[in-house]
């Protein structure tokens, strides 16, 4: 079976993209006692607690993780999905036993807590956001995120936003104040970098697109067939020129923008396209619109 060049890309990615993360959290976040959300920063605790070994703890709880969202949403947590988690955990440890527990940085000094946020907190965005442009992602707390959204009326941003914040609060408990502070710059530079790598080479929930192309039709099968999405046609006018033509509407989950962007550019290097945040999408392969309308009356009443 032929390999093509972009899956090949897609893996490398994957690789790299967890050697990174996995690099800021063995190497800057769990010496400073950094605990910014994640199953990274579940397992920074128990080893700060117990000495528990960081990639064995990671890997005994995202594997769970993954396989409820495997049962709950399908096909969607396949093969990548699980590589990334594995290969976080395997760097892990990989990075500690060669560095050692203590990181780099002398942390009598005043300012190495800082640096580890800093750099702790860019490299963590730098290699997610990697992952993810690969259409895949480290597995862990976004997946509890998700069941949270999928079950209640959060959205996905907000599961998150709590899931994150309840393990951050619990980091403050045993190591300070100060250091869930810092967990919190951190926790917004990696957001801040990972919207970067994954914009820039292409995160709320998902992300609703516009296509203009002359190949619609090519792109919208593309859609259909491959991603398995649903596609709007809508009639568009051009101000200028006064002339009809056909606009796709679609909503494409996040790990899946990059994939979308190259079908399109594949189809039609002079296609037009506009990309805007989406935050809570109700309906078939999303939140189920009568989830939404059970909750609305339970509340009413």
């Amino acid at each position: 079976m032929r390999i093509s060049s972009r899956t090949v890309i897609d893996y490398l990615y994957i690789i790299i993209g967890s050697a990174i993360t996995a690099f800021a959290v063995a190497v800057f976040l769990n010496p400073a006692k950094l605990a910014p959300g994640g199953v990274s920063g579940i397992a920074t605790i128990l080893f700060h607690l117990f000495g528990w070994d960081l990639g064995p703890v990671i890997f005994a709880l995202t594997v769970p993780v993954f396989l409820i969202g495997l049962k709950l949403f399908g096909k969607q947590y396949g093969f990548r999905t699980l590589l990334g988690s594995v290969l976080l955990s395997a760097f892990t440890s990989a990075w500690v036993s060669l560095l050692g527990e203590n990181g780099i940085l002398d942390y009598s000094k005043d300012m190495s807590i800082l640096l580890s946020a800093l750099y702790g907190g860019v490299l963590s965005g730098v290699g997610i956001g990697m992952v993810m442009k690969s259409g895949s992602n480290t597995g862990g707390t976004d997946i509890i995120a998700q069941i949270i959204a999928r079950y209640t009326p959060l959205s996905l941003g907000t599961a998150l936003f709590i899931v994150d914040g309840v393990i951050i609060a619990v980091s403050a408990f045993f190591f300070g104040i100060e250091n869930a502070l810092y967990a919190i710059a951190v926790a917004y530079i990696t957001t801040v970098v990972i919207n970067k790598i994954v914009l820039s080479m292409g995160t709320s929930y998902a992300k609703t697109v516009f296509i203009i192309s002359d190949n619609y039709r090519e792109i919208g099968q593309f859609i259909i067939r491959e991603m398995e999405r649903g596609a709007t046609l809508l009639d568009a006018k051009g101000f200028y020129s006064d002339k009809s033509r056909p606009m796709l509407m679609t909503v494409i989950p996040n790990q899946e923008i990059a994939k979308l962007t190259r079908a399109v550019h594949k189809a039609d290097p002079r296609a037009f396209m506009v990309i805007s945040e989406t935050y809570h999408v109700l309906g078939e392969g999303y939140t189920p619109i009568e989830h939404i309308a059970d909750t609305s009356d339970v509340t009413q009443q």
